[in-house]
């Protein structure tokens, strides 16, 4: 008996998840609605991982989030005309329980909830992919699987150089593999008379150039596009404001760290320095955004008088994979066989974008032999005295409860490693069980996925600076 109540248990849960399926599907591909519980996006989840993100709430909240207990939320909200929001169900359906004992009032309740989002219309905006590489594809595959008549931000382009023989199939060979980040979810074709790709129903049009004013997007029906510029190769207004001469292009973000007075966002920290004029704004770089919001939490919170950031990073392409010569100290050496002592700008960094941390940090990194998932040891003094569990109690608040809450990620896992976090939409996601306090003085662990995390904050600029943000509710 008591293996077959396991196994009914089982299967009630299986088959609910199965039955959310395509309402999460038709939620975001007609209405822009992208459905979360405790954070965990449900968007194209399988049965396991719906039924593994309700398992989850139980870590925050000590008690479970059954399937039947957030399913007639999903539905509610299905009947609801709600647009271009970010809905957490598990939130609500937690909020809900504490009150009431019964599933009678969860429409009247869902629809004061999500009243801010009913009927919230949002034009699309075209969007182009200046360069291909690592954090390009990326934001490609962000950006696809957006697809639907309700998507805001349309991969319209992207452009790089080239143009020699077979250079489309590798291309698209690259946006369907990753040896890091797995298969592409969906479908790709190549058009090639028309230099091409289609994926998931989206047409984005391949442009070869060597500058960009060798564009017009417009004779592509491209229009007051976002060029997001991912090449690396121009970091100030100068450089980048050559996009702004192509024709269809209104707007520029760089990922990468900017110079000059260009403003460098991180997103959930100083965003609301996004202008309707700005044409041209930074992304900054993933570690500034893995450690920003929760410098910001710990600020807000404790103070900080001072401390020092070590950034334990992955290698990237810009170091060899065997011994070779390098303009930068140590960097020659062969990246997957050492550890590599380097600069990182990502301290100073931060106060650009929080400046309350002016001359506050110091900061250095060592790349180590892996090749994606970060780590920042943030040795922090503060302007008071806590305990370890304060810090912690703070931190998951924050991760769960506050405007951080779609940067910061908690986990109380004790035996949680990087190849865990491929993948995480989190900018930081703070590994309570290393946290250390003593007095006023912290050490707190934060892991990032310096790539796939970062690229999620980009989309977030991106959506910003276009206008067409969702709106986060609860």
């Amino acid at each position: 008996m008591t293996a077959d109540k396991y196994l009914h248990s089982w299967q009630e849960r299986f088959e609910l998840a199965e039955a959310m399926q395509p309402l999460l599907g038709k939620l975001y591909r007609n209405q822009g609605v992208e459905v979360l519980i405790y954070g965990r996006p449900l968007l194209n989840a399988s049965t396991i991982e719906i039924t593994k993100a309700h398992r989850l709430v139980m870590k925050y909240e000590g008690d479970k989030l059954r399937l039947r207990e957030s399913f007639p939320f999903l539905q509610a909200l299905s009947n609801l005309n709600v647009k271009h929001a970010r809905v957490d169900i598990g939130k609500l359906a937690v909020n809900y329980w504490r009150n009431h004992s019964d599933d009678s009032e969860v429409e009247a309740y869902m629809a004061e909830q999500l009243a801010p989002a009913v009927d919230k219309e949002l034009a699309p905006r075209d969007v182009v992919l200046y360069g291909f590489g690592r954090i390009g594809r990326l934001l490609a595959r962000l950006l696809i699987e957006r697809t639907g008549v309700s998507n805001t931000l349309r991969l319209r382009a992207i452009v790089v150089r080239g143009g020699r023989e077979g250079d489309l199939e590798k291309r698209a060979s690259l946006l369907r593999r990753d040896s890091i980040h797995g298969p592409f979810n969906g479908s790709i074709e190549v058009d090639a008379e028309n230099n091409a790709l289609i994926a998931n129903g989206t047409y984005i049009q391949v442009i070869y150039a060597n500058s960009p004013e060798e564009v017009d997007y417009t004779q592509y029906g491209i229009e007051n596009a976002l060029v997001v510029d991912n090449t690396g190769i121009w970091s100030d207004e100068a450089g980048l404001g050559q996009h702004l001469k192509s024709k269809g292009a209104a707007k520029v973000l760089l990922t990468a760290p900017a110079k000059g007075e260009i403003k460098n966002i991180v997103y959930g920290v100083n965003d609301d320095m996004i202008l309707e004029e700005d044409s041209i704004l930074s992304a900054a770089s993933c570690t500034t955004n893995a450690i920003t919001p929760v410098l910001k939490s710990v600020y807000d919170k404790f103070g900080i008088t001072s401390g020092h950031v070590e950034t334990v990073h992955s290698y990237t392409n810009d170091q060899n994979l065997i011994d070779n010569y390098h303009k930068a100290d140590r960097r020659g050496r062969s990246a997957p066989l050492n550890m590599v002592i380097t600069s990182t700008g990502a301290a100073k960094a931060v106060a650009k974008a929080f400046p309350q941390l002016q001359g506050k940090l110091t900061g250095n990194a060592i790349r180590v032999p892996t090749p994606n998932v970060s780590m920042a040891i943030m040795n922090l003094n503060l302007g008071k005295s806590t305990t370890r569990d304060e810090m912690n109690e703070h931190l998951r608040n924050t991760a769960l409860f506050s405007e951080l809450q779609n940067q910061i990620d908690y986990t109380a896992s004790t035996e949680i490693v990087s190849t865990d976090l491929v993948g995480s939409r989190f900018a930081g996601i703070v590994d309570s069980q290393a946290t250390i306090v003593e007095g006023d003085r912290a050490v707190l662990y934060v892991w990032y996925d310096n790539e796939f995390g970062y690229s999620c904050q980009v989309v977030q600029v991106m959506q910003k600076m276009l206008g067409v943000n969702a709106l986060s509710l609860p």
